[in-house]
């Protein structure tokens, strides 16, 4: 070593000088700075995988979120019609009970006011009579008397002679049901001669009604289903104005 010009202990003091450094760099800078690197890469990595996560986590908050939001439409939708329906329901309900209420209103209205027709006809009858007796005392005098006036009218109203239905007597009619026509009401008493010669003719259980209609004058109108029997003035008149033709 000599030879070469190297001094050998100078040489050993400097490669041992130079291990020193190349441990201290290694320890000291190499080792800190590589472990940082990969601390630096795995949070890099764990970053990546994170933002993975978050981005698959929000991709199925979002699917969740579309499915949620069509499920609320779905239901909305189910919601308007059902209370669209129950809606129109009720319209419809409260349209038929106001029908109902207008048609029983006018049913009742009709009823009163055909009963005020027969009181104001009840009432007119006892004047009509009273002014056919007077006129049929100045017509025969006192040839009939009071009384015998009165059945006459009487029996010119409601038809009924003796306590018969006279028109009843020579027709043939059969059915359960009858109406009874009269220009002016009947007194209770009327109605039971009447009631009595009808069922005689169509049984006990047969259906009578009565009705007031002035235009037929007088007399009375049977109908039985699809029969009539015209046994008013008004009747008698039409039938004479025919033969008169």
């Amino acid at each position: 070593m000599e030879a070469l010009g190297i001094n050998l202990g100078y040489f050993l003091v400097q490669v041992l000088n130079f291990l020193i450094i190349v441990w201290v760099i290694n320890a000291w800078i190499v080792k800190p700075v590589v472990g940082l690197l990969e601390r630096r890469r795995e949070s890099i990595a764990q970053g990546l995988e994170d933002a993975r996560v978050a981005a698959e986590a929000r991709a199925n908050a979002e699917a969740e979120a579309e499915k949620v939001l069509a499920d609320a439409q779905v239901k909305a939708g189910e919601i308007v019609r059902e209370a669209t329906e129950r809606a129109e329901t009720a319209a419809k309900d409260i349209k038929t009970s106001a029908e109902a209420e207008v048609s029983r209103a006018r049913e009742e209205a009709l009823a009163e006011a055909e009963q005020e027709k027969v009181r104001v006809l009840g009432d007119l009858r006892g004047q009509v009579a009273g002014l056919a007796m007077a006129a049929a005392q100045r017509l025969v005098g006192d040839a009939l008397d009071e009384q015998r006036q009165r059945r006459l009218i009487e029996e010119f109203f409601s038809g009924v002679s003796s306590g018969k239905v006279v028109m009843l007597e020579d027709e043939s009619i059969s059915g359960s049901r009858a109406e009874v026509t009269s220009a002016l009401p009947l007194t209770d008493s009327e109605k039971a001669s009447v009631r009595q010669s009808v069922l005689s003719r169509l049984g006990e259980g047969a259906e009578i009604s009565f009705r007031v209609d002035p235009n037929i004058l007088g007399g009375l109108v049977i109908r039985v289903g699809d029969k009539v029997l015209d046994g008013s003035v008004s009747g008698r008149l039409s039938e004479m104005a025919e033969k008169l033709r």
